[in-house]
């Protein structure tokens, strides 16, 4: 096993990937996928403030594959977003609030995790990073196209060490949610949704996609 020391504390280097992983379908499937082609990972989690992170965090501690779970690592930037109106910072009443999936956004929220988890990928000398990105119909933002993530890919290889891997980039919901079943993946049991902070509300973006991927099956 590699090993190295920086500034006091040993560091285990024995690491084939870095995975972005928050609880979720896609990441948890994506997890599941690493362990199945032997990948040493480094799961991490973003604390950006979001008010469901307590249960996106138990989620990811109780389904991860056994051997992930020693070596998860919550990192905190929810100073960042601490002023945002979005409902995924501030909790909305879904007995009285409408919740659009504008009122969800938060700026340059992907750019963020992936320059986060490319700074920590290049000083612990692990080479790749693994995001569970899909091609979503709700995905707006600037930086869920497929042109930012080609560029900012070949900007992170061009002149780093890291190189961003999306298995699922071209894959619906319905077809990450037939390969977690194929893998053995406890799906019903992840958490997606970003209006409520306990349960699925069936109605933000996440659920919608969530719930019409999972319609074939007896699960939801």
């Amino acid at each position: 096993m590699s090993w190295y020391r920086k500034r006091g504390i040993i560091i285990n280097t024995n690491f084939d990937a870095l995975l972005l992983a928050s609880g979720g379908m896609d990441s948890t499937v994506l997890a599941y996928w690493l362990k199945n082609q032997n990948k040493k990972v480094l799961p991490i989690f973003l604390d950006y403030g979001q008010h469901f992170k307590d249960t996106e965090l138990n989620s990811l501690k109780q389904l991860l594959p056994e051997e992930f779970k020693k070596d998860i690592r919550v990192i905190d930037i929810s100073d960042i977003y601490k002023l945002s109106n979005s409902r995924m910072i501030k909790e909305p009443d879904l007995w009285k609030d409408d919740v659009s999936a504008d009122d969800l956004y938060l700026p340059y929220r992907n750019l963020l995790f992936l320059s986060i988890a490319a700074s920590l990928a290049q000083t612990e000398k692990i080479s790749e990073i693994y995001s569970a990105f899909i091609n979503s119909n709700h995905a707006k933002e600037i930086d869920c196209s497929k042109e930012f993530f080609d560029n900012l890919g070949g900007l992170l290889e061009n002149y780093g060490t890291v190189s961003i891997k999306m298995p699922f980039r071209y894959f619906s919901k319905k077809e990450v949610a037939d390969l977690g079943i194929t893998l053995g993946v406890p799906i019903s049991e992840t958490f997606s949704c970003q209006a409520s902070s306990t349960v699925h509300c069936g109605a933000c973006p996440n659920c919608i996609d969530r719930l019409t991927a999972l319609n074939s099956y007896s699960i939801s």
